[in-house]
């Protein structure tokens, strides 16, 4: 008995040996916004591309089932799968194979309210489902040089899907988060994390502001309060980092703004600013064509 339990401890400290002591010492992070951070640094940071020759048939017909993500080739489309997803209290329409959701209830993450879905031209535009890295966010951010297919499968990809609230998606448009957040703070966190990992699965590249932007909201996602950072708002200028903002890419110099404001969008661009808010460093009225306090956007 006791050669057994001698063999046996022997086997053991054999085996831990094995085992790198990096991988004994060092447990994997698994805290979502640790793990978005150590992403985030990873990211490309550079200037957003012209928008030029965008349209939404760039990544294909809308809610395609013909995709290889999760839910391609089930029989039902995207819009349908997400919403059976994001709902409670489902009801499908008969004959579809629990495929066309007739009805449910939406808990939106981005106002907080609670939505009544139904089905129908009137009704059916209160639930939204919204790409939480855009379609021509991303096409300014690297998906212009994507195959058709890859682009047809991000724009179906449930990682970057969510039923919302149709106005808020509305209010969003195409803004990455420098421009907008959802109006609840409480679903920040989750919301940047999100899109870190859309971006880092898909090599998609950040301009600066955004970077820092998510940077700042990854830092108090292990706070007791949700964060505090003001939410971005059209004609008002960005509110001041209250945090350290991540370190950008090493190749990526720091952003000096000229003085009289840049000459042009085109420069602004190219700094990886734009859209620049009334009150940044290098904003200039003759940039805001449309006096909204946002210029080059």
């Amino acid at each position: 008995m006791g050669k057994s339990l001698v063999t046996v401890s022997v086997t053991f400290a054999m085996i831990a040996l094995t085992i790198p002591a990096a991988a004994r010492s060092a447990p994997a992070a698994t805290d979502p916004a640790a793990v978005a951070m150590q992403k985030l640094n990873r990211i490309p940071v550079k200037g957003r591309a012209p928008k030029t020759g965008y349209s939404r048939a760039e990544f294909g017909q809308a809610w395609s089932d013909d995709v290889a993500v999760s839910g391609g080739h089930n029989g039902c489309d995207t819009r349908n799968d997400i919403l059976e997803r994001d709902l409670v209290d489902v009801t499908f329409k008969a004959g579809t194979h629990d495929c066309k959701v007739l009805t449910g209830t939406l808990r939106d993450p981005y106002t907080g309210k609670t939505i009544e879905f139904r089905q129908g031209s009137a009704t059916s535009s209160k639930v939204q489902i919204d790409h939480l890295v855009a379609l021509s966010d991303a096409w300014q951010k690297g998906a212009q040089s994507w195959a058709a297919e890859k682009r047809r499968e991000f724009a179906n990809d449930p990682r970057n899907l969510q039923a919302v609230d149709g106005s808020a998606n509305q209010q969003k448009g195409d803004g990455d988060a420098a421009t907008w957040l959802p109006e609840n703070r409480g679903y920040w966190c989750t919301y940047v994390e999100r899109q870190v990992d859309v971006k880092a699965a898909y090599g998609l590249w950040m301009t600066r502001p955004e970077a820092n932007t998510i940077g700042r909201i990854l830092g108090t996602c292990n706070a007791a309060e949700a964060p505090t950072i003001a939410a971005p708002a059209a004609g008002a200028p960005k509110p001041q980092p209250t945090t350290p903002s991540p370190t950008p890419s090493a190749s990526v110099p720091a952003a000096t703004a000229p003085s009289g404001g840049y000459a042009n969008c085109a420069a602004a661009r190219a700094a990886g600013v734009a859209p620049l808010h009334r009150g940044d460093p290098g904003y200039a009225s003759r940039l805001d064509r449309d006096g909204d306090g946002i210029a080059c956007e």
